[in-house]
């Protein structure tokens, strides 16, 4: 029998598509190398359940971590919203243990909505930020 990796994004990917679509709040799987917890947050159900009609791109957490500014040692957030952002542009960082993941822009617009503060634990797929696109 051949086991799952639990550490694969696509695995973990996978898992929290196929708990939304089952209308799961979460999940946790143990094994002898570590434990993997999905958790689906209250912004996401009620993003299925209510879909909103808006043009704008929500920038979701690809994983769970510490929200960091996009200036890594400093602890102020850009707090002049809406601004304009660059497809590919730094909005933040996850930090996982040693890891910074970085949180880009995934196209060019209008960074409307920040929906989290420097230091908080955000949880894998919750909303960090809010972008209309530029035409």
């Amino acid at each position: 029998m051949t086991s799952i990796d639990l550490t694969d994004p696509q695995t973990i990917a996978f898992l929290t598509d196929a708990l939304t679509t089952a209308g799961v709040d979460g999940v946790e799987i143990s094994g002898p190398s570590g434990t993997l917890r999905i958790i689906m947050s209250a912004e996401e159900k009620v993003s299925h359940a209510a879909p909103a009609p808006s043009p704008a791109l929500s920038i979701k957490a690809p994983m769970a971590g510490i929200f960091c500014p996009p200036r890594p040692g400093s602890s102020e957030v850009p707090a002049d919203l809406p601004r304009t952002v660059a497809a590919g542009q730094a909005l933040g960082f996850l930090r996982l243990g040693p890891v910074l993941l970085p949180l880009a822009a995934p196209k060019a617009g209008l960074l409307t909505r920040q929906f989290v503060e420097a230091g908080a634990l955000v949880g894998f797929g919750d909303t960090l930020f809010q972008i209309e696109p530029q035409s």
